[in-house]
């Protein structure tokens, strides 16, 4: 955990402690607000903030960290059937609202949700900027899948993702990677590892990797989303 007084410095300035700081859980420290500047500063630095309604406000930097390369993602047979299919709809940045709000509702049925309603005002505000973007899946007028997250210096901080249907977070997904390489994207951050992101091609690399390839150059003329 971080210290008061450096907790206490960030009401007023973004500044946060080496990510190589962080405890053997990826905890770096806790504190500050949901600032837009405030959280570009800790997407900037490989950062996040990660909380439930009982805690601080945590902010996290894991190693390992877990990452989807673009030229990695596994595409079964059955999705790219279903991505074929004309009943569904693709697209980018036509429902982020709809999409922040329908991965809340999944997480409030788990144990420990943390899509509170300061991180939705916060990540809408982000998305209203040009910072945090949607992918979205329609069957008709209806959304049944989507993510959404934050772009950074040629890296897709993937924050969340819901399916109303089967396969709709992972053609969601697809469609991400559509993106990711069509625009050469660095890679796609997934933070923590599960089976369902190793399930479609996820990995997990050094938290000092992850922060290399964070920091290389990535063009200024490549526009991530449209």
């Amino acid at each position: 955990m971080c210290r008061d007084d450096a907790v206490k410095a960030w009401l007023s300035s973004p500044v946060f402690p080496s990510p190589e700081q962080a405890d053997e859980h990826g905890l770096l420290c806790y504190g500050g607000e949901l600032s837009e500047a405030m959280l570009l500063e800790a997407y900037r630095i490989g950062v996040f903030p990660f909380y439930s309604a009982e805690d601080p406000l945590l902010w996290w930097s894991p190693d390992p960290r877990m990452v989807l390369f673009a030229d990695e993602f596994h595409c079964s047979r059955r999705l790219r059937r279903r991505l074929r299919q004309a009943r569904y709809r693709l697209t980018i940045d036509q429902a982020f609202e709809q999409v922040i709000h329908s991965c809340a509702d999944l997480r409030k049925q788990q144990k420990g949700a943390w899509l509170l309603p300061e991180m939705i005002k916060a990540y809408t505000h982000l998305h209203r900027r040009g910072y945090a973007h949607s992918f979205e899946v329609w069957q008709g007028d209806t959304l049944i899948g989507g993510l959404y997250g934050v772009f950074q210096h040629g890296v897709f901080f993937a924050e969340s993702m819901f399916s109303r249907q089967r396969d709709g977070s992972k053609m969601a997904m697809a469609h991400m990677v559509e993106k990711a390489r069509a625009d050469h994207w660095k890679l796609i951050d997934c933070q923590f590892y599960t089976d369902h992101l190793a399930s479609m091609g996820c990995r997990e690399i050094s938290r000092r990797q992850f922060l290399q390839l964070l920091a290389a150059p990535w063009p200024d003329s490549l526009r991530p989303i449209a």
